[in-house]
C-alpha cells in the first residue's frame, strides 16, 4: 500500500504502527472523522497479533482460534485502509515538534497529531548461537510446532505466562521438556504453574541461564550456567519466552520513557509532546491486552478530535459510541 491522493499532505492524524492500538486508532479517525494515515514497518497489520497461536477467548465481543483470525475480525470493519496506509515503511526519524516522520522509503509524512503505537517485540537472550539457529531448531511457537517435536527433547527459556503454557503444550508431544528460569520462581500465573507442574516429562530448572546454544546444522544442545557451575544438556529444539521489550528506541531522548522502555502517557495517552499520544503495549507494561491497546487508542483519538476542534473554534464533541 501506498499514500493515496485521497489522503491531504498534512492529515489530522498520523499513526505509526499496525497492531492492534493502530488499527483501532484509525478506525475511530473514520468514525470522528479525522483524516489519518497510518504507517507499518511490516509486510502487513497485526502486530503482536501475528505471533499468538494459540486461541483467543478473552477478548469481549469475539472468540477466535489464532491472532490471525482476530486481525481478519479487526480488518473486516475498518475502512479505508487501501488508501491510507503504507506498509513496509518503517519510521527512522521523528520530529516531535514538527510532528512530521522520515520513513526508511524516503517519503516524510506531517500531520496535525500523531499517535505512536509500535508495540513491542521479543525479547532475545543474546547469546552465541540464537541467530545461527533461528528456524533450525529455535521454535517461533510451541501451539504451531507442537507436532514438530514428537518425541524429542525440548528447551523452553524463560518463567512467565507464555513459558509456562508452552511447557504444557510441547509436553503432550514432547518427550522430554526443561523450563530453564534464571529466579528461583516462576512469575507465572498459579494455574500454568500448576499445570506444567502434572506433567512427569517437564522438569524445573531454575537459577539458572543459557550461555550458549550449540550444534551443527541444527540445534542439539545448550549450554546452562547454574551459579558457579555449568553443564550441558542435550535437546532438539528450543523456545524462548523471556519478555518482550517496547519498540521505543527510535524516540529515546523525545520522549519520556520509564526505566524499561514504555512510553510514559496521562490518562488520555498524552506524552510529554503537545498533540502526540501513544497507545498499546508500548505503553502498557502491566497491561499489555487487546482490551486495552483498542481502547486507550479510541481515546487518544477522542482526544485529539477535541484538540482539533478546539484550534479551528467549533464546539468540543465526542463520540458516545
Amino acid at each position: 500500500m501506498t499514500k493515496s491522493s485521497k489522503i491531504p499532505d498534512k492529515p489530522d492524524v498520523l499513526i505509526i504502527g499496525g497492531g492492534p492500538a493502530g488499527l483501532s486508532a484509525f478506525k475511530w479517525c473514520g468514525e470522528l472523522g479525522l483524516s489519518a494515515i497510518l504507517v507499518e514497518g511490516k509486510r502487513e497489520f497485526g502486530g503482536q497479533l501475528l505471533s499468538i497461536n494459540n486461541p483467543i477467548t478473552n477478548y469481549l465481543g469475539r472468540t477466535t482460534a489464532n491472532g490471525r483470525e482476530m486481525l481478519g475480525h479487526f480488518l473486516s470493519q475498518i475502512e479505508g485502509l487501501e488508501n491510507g496506509a503504507i506498509l513496509n515503511a518503517s519510521v527512522v526519524e521523528f520530529d516531535p515538534q514538527g510532528i512530521a516522520a522520515t520513513l526508511s522509503n524516503g517519503q516524510t509524512l506531517e500531520a496535525r497529531a500523531a499517535i505512536i503505537a509500535t508495540g513491542v517485540r521479543r525479547r532475545r537472550l543474546r547469546v552465541p548461537g540464537e541467530t545461527e539457529f533461528a528456524g533450525h531448531g529455535i521454535l517461533e511457537s510451541g501451539a504451531r510446532d507442537k507436532t514438530s517435536v514428537a518425541g524429542k527433547r525440548v528447551a523452553i527459556i524463560g518463567g512467565g505466562d507464555a513459558a509456562l503454557e508452552n511447557a504444557s503444550i510441547l509436553s503432550e508431544f514432547a518427550a522430554k521438556v526443561y523450563v530453564i528460569h534464571r529466579r528461583s520462581e516462576f512469575s507465572a500465573r498459579p494455574e500454568f504453574v500448576e499445570s506444567a507442574s502434572r506433567h512427569p516429562n517437564i522438569e524445573f530448572i531454575f537459577d539458572s541461564v543459557i550461555t550458549e546454544l550449540k550444534g551443527g546444522k541444527a540445534l542439539s544442545a545448550i549450554e546452562v550456567r547454574t551459579g558457579l557451575s555449568a553443564r550441558t544438556i542435550e535437546i532438539d529444539a528450543a523456545l524462548i519466552r523471556i519478555g518482550v521489550q517496547p519498540n521505543s528506541e527510535i524516540f529515546s531522548g523525545t520522549f519520556n520513557l520509564s526505566s524499561s522502555g514504555y512510553v510514559e502517557v496521562d490518562e488520555m495517552g498524552t506524552t510529554n509532546i503537545a498533540n502526540v499520544f501513544a497507545a498499546g503495549d508500548i505503553v502498557f507494561q502491566i497491561s499489555p491486552t487487546l482490551q486495552s491497546s483498542t481502547g486507550a487508542a479510541a481515546t487518544a483519538v477522542k482526544a485529539i478530535f477535541n484538540l482539533i476542534h478546539q484550534e479551528r473554534g467549533g464546539p468540543r464533541k465526542i463520540s458516545k459510541k
